[in-house]
C-alpha cells in the first residue's frame, strides 16, 4: 500500500506506478487465501474476516481505500426508508434480504414528502465526531494508503432509498416540478451532512449518488440540469470552501453528465464501465484523478487474452495522465473465477509501472 502514490495521484502529481484500489475483492475467500495463505469463510468471526481483508488489500498495494460514512437509509431515513431487498452477492447468499414494506403509498405520498419536516435533525457536533471517528478507524485501519470518509445518500440515492423505485418513477413522471421540489427539500435535509463533512478532519471525502443506470439517465436530463447539479452545488459549497478533494460516485453511464459533475467542483471520478472512461480522460485528465474502469464481466467469463486487453484498455487510456488509479469499476465478487482474478492482478502490476 502506499499513501504517497495515491495522494499524488489526487493531488494530479504524477507518481512512478499506476495506483489501484478494487472493490468487494476482500469478500472473495479463495482470493484470500491463493493471494494471503489466510483460511476465512463466511463462518469466521468479523475480526478474521475483516484481518483477512486487510491482509489482502496491503498484499494487492491498494492505494485508495472507497469508503463512505453515511451509507444505506436504513440508518439515517428512519421509518421512511424503503427496504427494496437484496438479491444473492455475498458467499453462500449471506446478503440476501426480501423485500420490506413501504411508508409510501403512491406518487401522491411522495409528492407530499417534506424531508426537513419529517427526518431527523441531528446535532451538528455529534455529526462531525461521526466523521472524525469514521475517518480515524480508517486511517487506523490502512495507514499507507489515502483513506476518507464520505456520505453514500446524497440526493438521487437518498430518494431512491426513501420511495423505491417505482414510486420515484411514477412521481417523477406524473409531476416533474413537483418531484424536483421534493429534492430540493431532501437536499436541505442532506445539507446538515455536509456541514458536518465540512468540518471533519478527512482532506479528502468520497461523495456517493446513482444519478443514473446502465444505459444512462433513467429522468429527462434537463430534470437533472434543474434539480440534481444546482442541489450539488449547493451541498458542496462547505467542503470546497475547506479545500476538501471531493471523489464522486455513480453506479450506471454518467457519461452525458461529466461536464455538469465537474462543474460542482469534484476533484475525482470513480465511474463502471459503462462510463466512457475516454471521454473523462481526454476532457479533465490533467485536471481531475479518476478511477476505473476494466468491466467485471471479463473477469467473469472472459479468457485470459480477453483480460489482459481489458486492462491494457484502461492502461491505454489513463496511464499518461497523473490522476488515474486502476480498477475493475463494478467490483469482483465472489463468484469470479479464482485464477481470472489473479491472472488481472498480474497484468495489472506488469503494466502499472510508468
Amino acid at each position: 500500500m502506499s499513501y504517497t502514490d495515491g495522494i499524488a495521484a489526487i493531488n494530479l502529481e504524477m507518481p512512478p506506478r499506476v495506483p489501484r484500489t478494487e472493490y468487494s475483492v476482500e469478500m472473495h475467500y479463495d482470493v484470500i487465501k491463493a493471494v494471503t495463505g489466510i483460511v476465512v469463510s463466511s463462518e469466521s468471526s468479523e475480526k478474521e474476516i475483516s484481518d483477512a481483508a486487510n491482509a489482502l488489500r496491503k498484499a494487492w498495494n491498494f492505494d485508495f481505500i472507497w469508503n463512505i460514512r453515511v451509507g444505506s437509509g436504513s440508518e439515517f431515513l428512519g421509518k421512511y426508508y424503503t427496504d427494496m431487498g437484496h438479491a444473492n452477492y455475498n458467499a453462500v447468499g449471506s446478503d440476501f434480504r426480501h423485500i420490506g414494506k413501504s411508508a409510501f403509498n403512491d406518487e401522491d405520498d411522495v409528492l407530499a414528502f417534506d424531508a426537513v419536516e419529517c427526518l431527523k435533525t441531528y446535532n451538528q457536533n455529534e455529526l462531525v465526531e461521526m466523521f472524525n471517528n469514521d475517518y480515524r478507524a480508517k486511517v487506523e485501519s490502512f495507514p499507507d494508503a489515502v483513506n476518507m470518509t464520505g456520505i453514500y445518500i446524497t440526493c438521487m440515492s437518498g430518494l431512491i432509498d426513501l420511495f423505491g423505485w417505482d414510486l420515484l418513477l411514477a412521481a417523477a413522471g406524473v409531476d416533474p416540478k413537483g418531484f424536483g421540489r421534493v429534492t430540493q427539500r431532501y437536499t436541505d435535509w442532506i445539507m446538515q451532512f455536509y456541514e458536518a463533512l465540512a468540518k471533519c478532519n478527512s482532506p479528502v471525502v468520497m461523495v456517493h449518488d446513482d444519478i443514473t443506470w446502465t444505459s444512462g439517465a433513467f429522468l429527462h436530463p434537463e430534470w437533472y440540469r434543474q434539480y440534481v447539479f444546482p442541489s450539488y452545488k449547493k451541498i458542496f459549497s462547505p467542503l470546497l470552501e475547506q479545500g476538501k478533494k471531493i471523489i464522486y460516485t455513480s453506479d450506471g453511464n454518467f457519461t452525458e453528465f461529466v461536464d455538469d459533475i465537474a462543474e460542482c467542483g469534484v476533484a475525482g471520478f470513480v465511474m463502471e464501465p459503462c462510463t466512457d472512461m475516454k471521454c473523462i480522460a481526454d476532457k479533465y485528465g490533467n485536471t481531475h484523478s479518476f478511477i476505473g474502469n476494466a468491466d467485471t464481466r471479463i473477469l467473469l467469463s472472459g479468457t485470459k487474452d480477453d483480460i489482459y486487453q481489458e486492462v491494457k484498455r484502461c492502461m491505454d487510456i489513463g496511464k499518461s495522465y497523473p490522476g488515474f488509479f486502476m480498477a475493475v469499476g463494478n467490483h469482483i465478487p465472489p463468484n469470479t473465477p479464482i485464477d481470472n482474478v489473479l491472472y488481472y492482478n498480474d497484468c495489472y502490476e506488469k503494466m502499472s509501472r510508468r
